[in-house]
This record gives C-alpha cells, structure tokens and sequence, in this order.
C-alpha cells in the first residue's frame, strides 16, 4: 500500500461519510504508520484514542475489530492476550496485500456497528475504484 493509495481511500471514506450523513472521523495506516486522518462532524481527540485501540486489536489479531468483538461474545478468552490498549469495538478493517497485512482502515464517532457499515463500504467503493483503474 502506497502513501497514495491511502490517501484515496481515505478520500473515499470522506465521500461515504458525507453521502450517509454519519458523525466520524476515518484514520488510514500503512502499517502502524498514520498515513491519512479526518475528523467530520463533531469527532475529536476521543475518537483518535478509540482508533488507537483499534489499531492494537486489528494488528494483533489481522480480523477486523467488529470481528473480534463478536468471537469474544462468543469465547470470552478468545482476546486475553490484547493488553488494556485493545478495543472490540467495530469500525477498524485491515487490508491485505498479497497475503501481508499492509494497512487498516477504521471511523469512530458512532455506536460500533454504525462505525463498521460505513468502513466495510469504503473498503468496497476504494477496491471497485482499483479494479476500473
């Protein structure tokens, strides 16, 4: 993943944001490196710290945070070994590049399950955006 790559992704997670009309901010890292960060509506520092946790959560485990939330419901020790950093809340999704994880993406700014629908969909508008390109 390319610092441009992530650029646009973030672009079109600002898009998404906008159209559906949803308070978050989006954050894309190229590894644990920030590479892209907004903040729309009334989001702030709070959700930078939510993001961080999320970070630690998708990069230890390589599944999307909404992912770990709902095995944990399901195995209560399924994240034992995360650390006081971690958070099981949806909105963060890794993304691969050729089998490597590469780079998330994650919003925060609403109740978890509303944060991933609107991530799941960037990820999918930014990899039909690829395939035209």
């Amino acid at each position: 993943m390319t610092r441009e790559d992530a650029v646009r992704l973030g672009e079109v997670g600002i898009a998404v944001i906008r159209e559906w009309n949803r308070n978050l901010a989006i954050e894309v890292r190229m590894g644990t490196e920030l590479a892209f960060r907004a903040q729309l509506g009334t989001t702030g520092e709070e959700n930078a710290a939510a993001i961080s946790g999320k970070v630690a959560t998708v990069t230890a485990l390589g599944v999307s945070s909404l992912l770990v939330r709902r095995r944990h419901e399901a195995d209560p020790t399924y994240d034992a070994d995360l650390g006081d950093d971690a958070r099981l809340w949806g909105g963060w999704i890794p993304i691969f590049v050729n089998g490597t994880l590469a780079g998330t993406v994650a919003t925060s700014g609403e109740p978890d399950v509303v944060d991933h629908e609107p991530t799941a969909e960037t990820v999918r508008r930014y990899l039909e955006l690829q395939r035209r390109d």
